[in-house]
């Protein structure tokens, strides 16, 4: 016989008591979800307490040490009078620890002390020759793996899972002799040149605190460009460490994808290879960054990662005063440069042909495309599963923008809604059909494609005869929030990590009166929504800082870096002139 059926009320019953049971367990794991952030967010404040009882007593045990003289010295400065005893660690320490904690406490850029480093610095001095950076305070990214601290990427599941071996990066870095004491923080995933996520929320920038600092590098740049450390390390797929050195008005470097190692470094995306990313240096000048790659480019950096190759720095390279030829361009003719990017670009090329070098228009083509299909479609060419991965169980996401909402469509709605938009918008049709998923021939294919591209850019480079080239950047600092609606706007940085070139940021100048008036003109290349997005972050940006890109060929950082010098010593002569 059947079983009776069931009356409505019964029915009821069992679906209110199996919703109060989902509700019940929901509520459970989002319970846990916040304890966790609750408890991260407690230990990045009883580390700052930390942070500010060390300084304190200090100063109450060393009321003589002046901490302004040291924090003006510049990085090969600080660095000689530590090697030759002039200045001891514990000075210098301390003088960086304080400033970091009132940097972090505008800005919001540390997410973790590393207490250790007080033990390291009584330590620090070895036996025999010191290294190049003895006694020197660092800064380390997130997501870059320091033994017993967490690399988070902003993601909850990644609280309380401390590292349990530095990576090389900091390996190498203690074996010079520096003494890295704080993590900064980063967006959630990387994948953003914004700088929030749910656990340490956002990071302002420090010129600036309506401003975005930059990402995904961005306690880095907050920290450097206010001062707090001397030297930090970040990462860079797309522009992460060239974003927040340009927004925070400092310098960094890009190098070619293994020229450091990345051993112990955590991706946004792991396993991809099409969009080449690189570890590297931000300091307040360039001197800075060729000093801590001549520490980090050792033979301790070759053993410990063999896949590096073992390419020592080229000292006659950086130091040569030879004329260079150097190629430019004004815009990629992708994204509109704001009127100050573009006087930027101007300005620099006028002060190295009246110091005597040669500058050559270079015709730069197809930025689009190489946006659409090597740089979007080859960090998602598995249709975006490892990046949807990392967020199972998280939160937030808007930083993410639109591009979160993207990935998600299945394969047929992507090619569906692209289609549809392609008249009305073709740039988000072109972002959508790109982050399909590929067939492992079709991902060949690309990297193919990737490698014939490349040689061409090189042909090009070589038929004009050409040592450098000096580039837009995007600038000046976007508004908070709008990175994550302007995923197009990394056109200008992005192209070099497809080609793998080394590329690295110089402030030049800074927004005018004058570039704020014309930018009431700025309608972009499409003038679409993010065209008219774009003109609305640039808006209002008197006084903030803009910088130049300075580009060489595959493992030519000596070159890059002579190039970037070149471009800094004529702008502080300009400057010293005005």
């Amino acid at each position: 016989m059947r079983p009776a059926p069931r009356s409505p009320p019964a029915l009821l019953c069992c679906c209110s008591a199996g919703l109060l049971l989902l509700l019940l367990l929901r509520w459970r794991r989002w319970k846990g979800f916040w304890k966790k952030v609750e408890a991260a967010r407690q230990r990045q404040e009883e580390g700052l307490d930390r942070m500010e009882k060390a300084v304190r007593s200090f100063r109450e045990q060393h009321p003589s040490v002046n901490m302004v003289s040291i924090l003006s010295l510049s990085l090969p400065e600080l660095s000689r009078k530590l090697r030759d005893g002039s200045l001891p660690p514990e000075h210098v320490f301390y003088a960086y620890l304080g400033k970091a904690l009132q940097i972090t406490r505008e800005t919001n850029c540390i997410t973790e002390y590393m207490q250790e480093s007080e033990t390291q610095l009584q330590q620090a001095r070895p036996p025999g020759k010191p290294g190049l950076l003895y006694g020197v305070p660092v800064s380390i990214k997130d997501s870059i793996n320091c033994q017993g601290h967490d690399s988070t990427l902003g993601f909850v599941k990644n609280i309380n899972q401390p590292m349990a071996e530095d990576s090389v990066l900091v390996q190498v870095l203690k074996r010079q002799g520096a003494i890295p004491f704080v993590k900064t923080n980063v967006p959630q995933s990387l994948i953003s040149f914004d700088c929030k996520n749910l656990i340490f929320g956002q990071t302002f920038n420090p010129l600036l605190y309506t401003r975005t600092p930059g990402g995904s590098s961005g306690g880095e740049g907050a920290l450097i460009g206010g001062g707090g450390s001397i030297l930090g390390f970040g990462t860079d797929v797309g522009g992460s460490l060239r974003f927040p050195a340009a927004f925070c008005g400092i310098c960094a470097l890009k190098p070619t994808g293994n020229r450091l190692s990345k051993k112990g470094i955590i991706s946004g995306i792991r396993g991809q290879k099409s969009v080449v990313a690189a570890v590297g240096p931000m300091a307040k000048d360039v001197e800075s960054l060729a000093l801590c790659m001549r520490a980090l480019l050792c033979e301790d950096m070759f053993s410990l990662d063999s896949t590096v190759p073992p390419l020592p720095f080229n000292e006659e390279v950086y130091s040569s005063t030879q004329p260079l030829r150097i190629g430019y361009y004004e815009t990629d003719f992708f994204t509109m440069p704001s009127p100050a990017m573009r006087r930027a670009v101007r300005e620099t090329k006028k002060l190295l042909e009246d110091a005597g070098h040669t500058l050559v228009p270079f015709e730069i083509t197809n930025v689009d495309y190489v946006t659409y299909n090597f740089c979007i479609r080859g960090m998602f060419a598995d249709g975006c599963t490892s990046f949807l991965k990392n967020f199972e169980g998280e939160l937030e996401r808007g930083s993410m923008g639109t591009l979160f909402w993207l990935a998600k469509l299945p394969n047929c709605l992507k090619a569906f809604v692209s289609w549809i938009a392609k008249p009305f918008v073709p740039r988000l049709s072109n972002i959508i059909s790109s982050m399909r998923t590929n067939t492992v021939e079709e991902l060949w294919s690309l990297h193919q494609e990737i490698e014939e591209s490349c040689h061409q850019f090189i042909a090009q480079w070589k038929k004009l005869n050409l040592d450098v080239m000096l580039c837009p950047m995007l600038g000046p600092a976007l508004g908070i929030g709008y990175p994550g609606k302007l995923s197009v706007a990394v056109s200008y940085t992005m192209l070099y990590n497809s080609l793998d070139f080394p590329a690295g940021v110089v402030p030049v100048t800074m927004v005018t009166d004058e570039d704020e008036k014309e930018l009431k003109g700025y309608q972009g290349y499409f003038r679409d929504w993010w065209d008219r997005t774009l003109a609305k972050a640039f808006h209002g940006s008197v006084g903030l800082p803009v910088a130049v890109q300075c580009v060489a060929l595959p493992w030519q950082e000596e070159l890059c870096l002579r190039f970037m010098k070149e471009v800094e010593t004529l702008t502080l002569k300009k400057n010293q002139l005005v």
